[in-house]
C-alpha cells in the first residue's frame, strides 16, 4: 500500500526516532509498504519518520543510481535500529533532495565513508562500512531517524535562497506527484 509521505513542517520529521523490537506490529507489511511508497515517489531511500512513524527504520535502494553495467555497486536494504559508529574520509559536496521536501535541492557536504551497525528485517545484526554515493544515501536516511533534514545542513546562503519555498510548504503550497501529508 502506498502511504502518504509527511511533508516539511510535520513535527515527526524533527524528532529523534526510537528503537524497535522484533515484536513491532506488522513490521513485514510496514517494510513492504515503505518500499512501494518509495518507488512510487521515485526515491532511493525512505525513513519511517517520513511516513509518520518515529521509529529507527529506513530502506535504501541505490541500484537505480547506477548504470546497468554498474548495478552491482548499489544495494537494496532494510536498516533497523541503525547506529552510526564513525564517519571518515574527506567531505564531498553533492546535490541532495528529499521526498518530504519536494522541489528543493541543495549541495550538502558529507564524509566519504560511514561505518554503521544495524539490523536487517530479520533482526540479523551487522556492522558495515559504506562509501561514496551508497554512504551518502545512508547518511541522509540516518539523519531522518535523528530528526535532521538535509536543509538543516545547507550553507547559510542556500538556506536563504530556499526559505520562500520552505515557507510555502508549511502552507501546503507545493507541487508533487505522490501522496503527501501536510499539517
Amino acid at each position: 500500500m502506498i502511504l502518504p509521505i509527511f511533508g516539511y513542517g510535520q513535527p515527526v520529521l524533527k524528532k529523534r526516532a526510537e528503537d524497535i523490537h522484533r515484536e513491532f506490529p506488522d513490521l513485514k507489511e510496514l517494510i513492504e509498504n515503505m518500499w512501494e511508497t518509495m518507488y512510487n515517489a521515485n526515491g532511493v531511500g525512505l525513513a519511517a519518520p517520513q511516513i509518520g512513524l518515529p521509529i529507527r527504520l529506513f530502506v535504501v535502494d541505490t541500484t537505480q543510481m547506477f548504470k546497468e553495467k554498474d548495478k552491482d555497486k548499489g544495494f537494496k536494504r532494510v536498516f533497523i535500529n541503525a547506529q552510526k559508529i564513525e564517519e571518515t574520509g574527506e567531505e564531498w559536496c553533492y546535490e541532495e533532495g528529499c521526498l518530504s521536501i519536494p522541489d528543493v535541492r541543495g549541495e550538502v557536504d558529507r564524509p566519504e565513508c560511514i561505518l554503521l551497525k544495524s539490523m536487517d528485517e530479520n533482526f540479523n545484526e551487522s556492522t558495515e562500512k559504506f562509501d561514496g554515493i551508497n554512504a551518502r544515501v545512508i547518511q541522509h536516511e540516518y539523519d531522518h531517524i535523528d530528526g535532521v533534514l538535509f536543509v538543516d545542513k545547507l550553507s547559510p546562503v542556500r538556506k536563504r535562497l530556499v526559505r520562500g519555498k520552505l515557507a510555502a510548504m508549511l502552507k501546503g503550497k507545493v507541487s508533487h506527484d505522490y501522496r503527501m501529508k501536510w499539517k
